[in-house]
């Protein structure tokens, strides 16, 4: 006897179903930086990409923070205190500044071992590339932080107007930094939102006021 036409298309949709599941189940939530919080949610076969280190820190510091390993790949100028200062345990990162031509093999070999990578592409990087990473990610429930552009990135964090406080007329000393963070996703409205980035205490937090406030003064920011 032949299944009825409905029949085979309801094994089509779950034989599809099933094979999305073993590909990419589970996308669990991983443990994201509180200054993140409304804007990007990491999760376990993920990629981001990010325009700025101290975002890229920022995503690494969630999950090393809470007990996972964590690695930098092709960072040649990773900051250490500054990873520090965001809730990096350096004791459970792996560092590979210089990994050559090498460094995609290098990414692959750590997903199987940390759960979160960050890298810098020392390229464009094509598409079949990024869609063959993307599904060892999903395998090993890892997650991928790229500081540049990432082809089928699932969030990409955008930085805007950096404003300093506690430089008056030619005295004082840089104390806070306030940035406005947009986050795309697909073709969904972008979320965004301030960031103290460090505040005068030197937390990562979200700021409160949506606006500039007195005594921050806009300036162009030479570096992440």
């Amino acid at each position: 006897m032949t299944p009825a036409p409905a029949t085979l298309d309801t094994i089509a949709q779950l034989r599809s179903r099933m094979a999305g599941m073993q590909d990419g189940l589970p996308r669990l939530p991983l443990e994201t930086h509180p200054a993140l919080t409304g804007l990007v949610q990491l999760r376990a076969g993920g990629s981001y990409a990010v325009d700025s280190a101290s975002l890229a820190l920022a995503l690494l510091a969630g999950p090393s923070k809470a007990g996972s390993w964590a690695a930098a790949v092709g960072v040649s100028d990773f900051g250490a205190e500054a990873a520090r200062a965001l809730g990096v345990d350096l004791d459970r990162t792996v560092l590979v500044p210089e990994p050559g031509e090498q460094w995609l093999e290098v990414i692959g070999a750590l997903v199987d071992v940390v759960t979160v990578v960050l890298v810098k592409p020392p390229g464009r990087v094509p598409e079949q590339v990024a869609a063959k990473l993307g599904a060892r990610l999903r395998k090993r429930s890892a997650a991928l932080v790229v500081l540049g552009d990432w082809p089928r990135a699932e969030v990409r964090l955008t930085t805007r107007s950096p404003a300093w406080s506690g430089v008056g007329e030619g005295h004082g000393h840089l104390r806070a930094r306030r940035i406005l963070v947009e986050a795309q996703r697909g073709s969904a409205p972008p979320r965004r939102g301030a960031l103290w980035f460090p505040a005068e205490d030197q937390t990562y937090r979200r700021a409160e006021d949506p606006s500039f406030q007195q005594g921050l003064a806009p300036v162009a920011e030479a570096a992440s």
